[in-house]
């Protein structure tokens, strides 16, 4: 059930964010096994002067095509599985579009508990066993 937040450059071709957006969602299902219906992404397009970045980063340069994939997820992936999502999207991205691997920077925010999403109707989607 995860949530994916996406910020890029406006100027990228729309082709070149539904790229990024199915890299990330391919990636999110290979290493964190989601189902293919679980696909729920926002792509904020921004201007440049909205987007800041250092030029070069823990030794990493970046440029203005960086994009930030911010990723809400529940709890329970172990860091190799952390691993392997990073570089699979990092690398989707970089071989499906023309964002450069080191632009990709990828942030996971974990939280615990179904209580913490609500998927329509004002609702928790808990499973029927919980409710009172």
């Amino acid at each position: 059930m995860p949530f994916v937040r996406i910020s890029l450059p406006k100027t990228l071709s729309l082709k070149t964010k539904n790229n990024i957006s199915e890299a990330v969602h391919q990636s999110l299902i290979e290493e964190f096994n989601i189902p293919v219906d679980d696909y729920f992404h926002v792509i904020e397009e921004l201007e440049f002067h909205q987007i800041k970045y250092p030029k070069s980063y823990l030794g990493i340069s970046h440029s203005e095509e960086i994009v930030y994939v911010q990723i809400t997820a529940g709890q329970g992936r172990t860091l190799e599985q952390k691993r392997k999502l990073y570089h699979q999207i990092a690398t989707k991205i970089s071989t499906s579009t023309e964002i450069t691997i080191n632009n990709v920077i990828i942030v996971l925010l974990e939280n615990n508990g179904l209580e913490n999403w609500s998927f329509g109707n004002g609702e928790i989607q808990e499973p029927k066993h919980l409710k009172k």
